[in-house]
């Protein structure tokens, strides 16, 4: 089979209008189940004949009948104005004329399945004797053909002048469905995951799928992200409820239940599972499967399995099988499934909750749990035991049993929006053991400091899990190796190590392979974060080869851990090698978040790294797809919002950055928090709004001070100095650097020692020191071009220069400096700061390049000025906030937007891109 697309009717339209001989007559008969593109492919053709000078006739056959349409060479009538088109019984009369001129014409039948019988007869009287330039596509579902296989029906002769081709349409490929889904909802709004649910539940029919694709896009307007929930959640395409439920009601009681069985049991099965469920024996079930078979209500696959014709259609019929009678046949699918080996445990606990066997469905269900947390697949369990757990009537017992169980997966895989509340209800149930209780609370303090915002509250939930577990030491090591881990808290460091120490030995006395992994993992994570040297002799001894899934998973989650603090630390490439290695282990052991979290690192890493190209829409589609994962999506919003301060966009940075202004930063990774309030004093500083900015650099720094982890304040440090010296606090700046470089005594951390030097830096550019001050940039720009962070190193390179030209030292150097970081800053897409270099550049430029007098004519279009203000003006900035950028008056850049509006027709300051601006001279 193959699927349509333009070089498929370009490749048949050659060979049916072309052939090997113009004189030849030809037939290619088309055929393909409903929706994989039989009309389009046909319609093609006709534009390929029209294209060619050749005449048509198309006959379109419907279940009210058919009509003819007759497509004459261009330019030219083959009837009357004002007369009726010919009739199927008239198209001897439509085609005498093409026959008589004896001219090449192209007959096009469509839906031949539904043709009566004279008109079938009158098709094959035509190509029984096929005049010699005749070409004739014949289109048709073959699983609704009155004679299964023929398209023509019984008596069809094609003699040898014939030369006849067969093409068979079939479903889209797995890339072909991407293009599509991304094409109707847009790239960044389909996860992997949507496009293959997509595939499946559509069957690749180009048809549905596009009618899914419609109804996303009307149930979910305006969304970030679309997901598998809004799939389900948006129901089956009107066309295909149609087509699904007319076959269905089409056929006789007698085979009627056969399809509502492959309904309740919703997936492709052997005929004797099928007869079962439907309550048929073995003859009866035969006859009812071959009747469905010939209706078109089901298929059978390559595996000799059957099922509906499209997967989806199935939930169309399910919702018209009579109560009584489905919840009979998911008793009956449970029975089938129970004797399969091994047994799918997750479909027959679906089977057995609709059966109305509760005690049955629980044990089925926790036995679903396990096997899914077996295979890795965290997301199901969770969904599995979510919608188990949220029913009140589950015994208490029953509880206690699948508690646990959601609670491990959540902490594994990727929490939906009811876990925590869930797993806080069953914990306030008293009649739970003590150690249940711990076990419970252990992963809900894990699952709210790496997935919630809620560090705090999972640090003192892990407190309390401590006192729990003391009948389970193990379990009591692992959640002292969390108290351990400094991100996730903003408790002061000493309490982390006091933690750490006890974890240690707890997981030395126990004996416990895992629980030393996991000791080992948090310790290789916590040495990291806070640069100490000794963490690479940590990561080294992690047992990576070991068989055991779970300390797999402790060792993948240690390796991605010390990589996000290699990445703080500014140790670029090992934190690179060091997230390849622990993903590679987190796939092999199933956990999903740990996955999710090294998506996170890695787009911090590529910011670093100036890898931006089409890192806004991945880190949107991150943030999107970690809605229900606040944690998660932390580094996405970190990127977008130091991203759009690049760009001069500063509602969507405070937004990213601050939110509503309500900051939660008790609930926040602290390096993240650090670095959103050193862009937010930036923000405040060219905004020239002193004192926001002082107040927010005070709050931030204290916050450093509290958690005692000075390496993370290697983005905020610069900032904050820079704050206290605009406001006249010498002395405090002073302090506060002395203060940062005690913190960092002893630390690898090369982002920090490059941001100390920046430091530096601005006090001696301060206090009037020129050429001191641009030694010191000079030696940070070369720090952060050794990590390699070549933004950073443009922003040390730009105030080298500021301070050599304050010195009077070779401007004309400094001018071509600073013109190769204008260059490097538009190549990274950072339009605001390369708007503020080019504006530096202009106040410098010899007086001998200055632009004569007089104005130059530009017509229509944009001076270089006014698309400098255009560009500005549509990425949000305020005509204020442009003046400062290009050091130029409000009431001038106020003239520069309205001829920008006016030369570009603009409503909107939005609207005013560059792209917009590449108008025609």
């Amino acid at each position: 089979m193959v699927t349509w697309s333009d070089e498929t009717a370009g490749r048949w339209s050659e060979r049916v209008l072309g052939g090997p001989s113009a004189d030849e007559a030809a037939l290619l008969l088309v055929e393909g189940p409903a929706g994989t593109g039989k009309t389009r492919l046909a319609a093609r053709l006709v534009d390929g004949a029209a294209a060619r000078s050749i005449r048509s006739v198309t006959v379109s056959f419907s279940s009210s009948g058919a009509t003819v349409v007759s497509r004459p060479r261009p330019g030219t009538s083959e009837r009357p104005p004002g007369s009726a088109p010919p009739s199927p019984a008239d198209l001897p009369g439509a085609l005498a004329p093409l026959l008589e001129r004896g001219d090449r014409f192209l007959l096009v039948a469509e839906d031949v399945h539904r043709a009566d019988g004279p008109a079938l007869e009158l098709l094959r009287r035509l190509l029984d004797r096929p005049p010699a330039r005749l070409a004739a596509v014949v289109t048709y579902r073959p699983e609704e053909l009155p004679e299964p296989g023929l398209a023509l029906g019984r008596g069809a002769h094609f003699p040898s002048s014939l030369a006849v081709s067969r093409l068979r349409l079939g479903p889209l490929d797995a890339q072909q469905v991407r293009e599509l889904v991304e094409e109707g909802l847009g790239p960044s709004r389909c996860p992997s995951d949507l496009v293959t649910r997509v595939q499946e539940r559509s069957g690749g029919v180009p048809q549905v799928v596009a009618d899914v694709v419609r109804l996303l896009c009307e149930s979910g307007d305006g969304r970030e992200r679309y997901s598998v929930r809004d799939l389900e959640a948006a129901g089956v395409p009107p066309r295909l409820a149609e087509l699904a439920l007319g076959r269905t009601a089409a056929l006789t009681e007698r085979a009627r239940p056969v399809a509502w069985a492959a309904a309740v049991l919703d997936e492709p099965v052997e005929a004797g599972e099928l007869s079962a469920v439907a309550g048929l024996d073995g003859g009866e079930g035969t006859k009812a499967l071959v009747e469905a078979l010939r209706a078109g209500v089901l298929r059978e696959d390559a595996e000799g399995r059957y099922g509906f014709f499209v997967p989806m259609a199935a939930t169309a019929v399910y919702g018209q099988v009579p109560g009584p009678v489905r919840r009979e046949m998911h008793r009956r699918a449970a029975t089938a499934l129970g004797r399969r080996h091994p047994v799918p445990w997750v479909p027959l606990a679906r089977h057995r909750r609709h059966g109305g066997q509760t005690k049955a469905w629980l044990r089925a269900v926790e036995h679903a749990a396990l096997q899914c947390a077996a295979d890795g697949e965290h997301q199901a369990a969770i969904d599995i035991l979510e919608r188990a757990l949220s029913r009140p009537t589950v015994p208490p017992a029953a509880r206690a049993r699948l508690a646990p169980l959601l609670a491990h997966s959540a902490v594994l895989g990727l929490r939906s929006d009811q876990t925590v509340t869930v797993l806080r209800q069953i914990l306030d149930e008293q009649s739970l053991p003590a150690a249940v209780r711990g076990q419970i609370r252990l992963d809900l303090g894990l699952l709210l400091c790496n997935q919630a915002v809620a560090g705090m509250q999972g640090w003192l939930e892990l407190q309390k899990a401590v006192e729990e577990l003391e009948e389970r030491p193990l379990m009591a090591a692992r959640a002292m190796a969390a108290l351990a881990m400094p991100l996730l808290s903003t408790v002061p460091l000493e309490r982390n190590l006091y933690w750490l120490e006890r974890a240690e030995k707890a997981g030395a006395d126990s004996g416990d392979e895992e629980a030393r992994t996991a000791v080992a993992a948090n310790r290789a994570g916590t040495l990291m974060y806070i640069g100490d040297p000794a963490a690479w002799q940590v990561l080294e001894q992690l047992p990576r080869d070991t068989e055991d899934a779970a300390c797999r998973q402790h060792v993948a989650r240690g390796l991605c851990n010390a990589a996000d603090g290699a990445l703080w630390l500014g140790q670029l490439g090992p934190a690179r090698g060091l997230l390849a290695e622990g993903v590679a282990l987190a796939t092999r052991s199933g956990a999903s978040y740990v996955e999710q979290g090294a998506r996170g690192t890695s787009l911090l890493l590529d910011w670093a790294e100036g890898d931006w190209a089409e890192l806004t829409g991945r880190a949107r589609a991150f943030v999107a797809e970690a809605d229900t994962m606040p944690g998660q999506g932390v580094d996405g919003r970190t990127v977008l919002g130091l991203m759009a301060i690049s760009r001069g966009e500063w509602q969507q940075a405070t937004a990213w950055l601050a939110g509503d202004g309500s900051r939660q930063t008790e609930g926040s990774a602290v390096p993240h928090v650090a670095t959103a309030s050193g862009a937010l004093i930036r923000m405040a500083l060219v905004r020239d709004d002193v004192e926001t900015a002082v107040a927010e650099a005070s709050t931030a720094w204290d916050r450093i001070r509290d958690k005692g982890v000075w390496v993370w304040a290697a983005e905020l440090a610069p900032w904050a100095v820079d704050a206290m010296l605009r406001a006249g606090r010498r002395d405090t700046a002073q302090g506060m650097i002395a203060e940062y470089e005690a913190g960092l005594d002893g630390r690898q951390a090369p982002a920090s020692s490059a941001a100390l030097d920046w430091c530096r830096a601005l006090l001696a550019e301060a206090d009037g020191d020129p050429r001191t001050g641009a030694d010191l940039y000079r030696r940070a720009a070369l720090e952060y071009a050794g990590i390699p962070r070549p933004y950073a190193t443009v922003l040390a390179t730009e105030g080298a220069a500021r301070c050599q030209l304050a010195s009077g030292t070779d401007a004309a150097a400094v001018v071509a400096e600073l013109t190769s970081c204008v260059e490097q800053l538009t190549e990274l897409g950072a339009v605001w700061d390369a708007a503020r270099l080019r504006a530096e550049l202009r106040a410098h430029q010899p007086a001998d390049e200055q632009r004569p007098r007089g104005r130059p004519s530009y017509g229509d279009r944009l001076s270089p000025r006014e698309q400098e203000v255009a560009d500005l003006a549509a990425t949000g900035l305020t005509n204020r906030e442009i003046a400062a950028t290009l050091h130029l008056s409000p009431r001038t850049v106020e003239q520069h937007v309205s001829r920008a509006r006016r030369k570009l027709e603009s409503q909107s300051r939005q609207n005013l891109s560059r792209t917009r601006a590449q108008r025609p001279e």
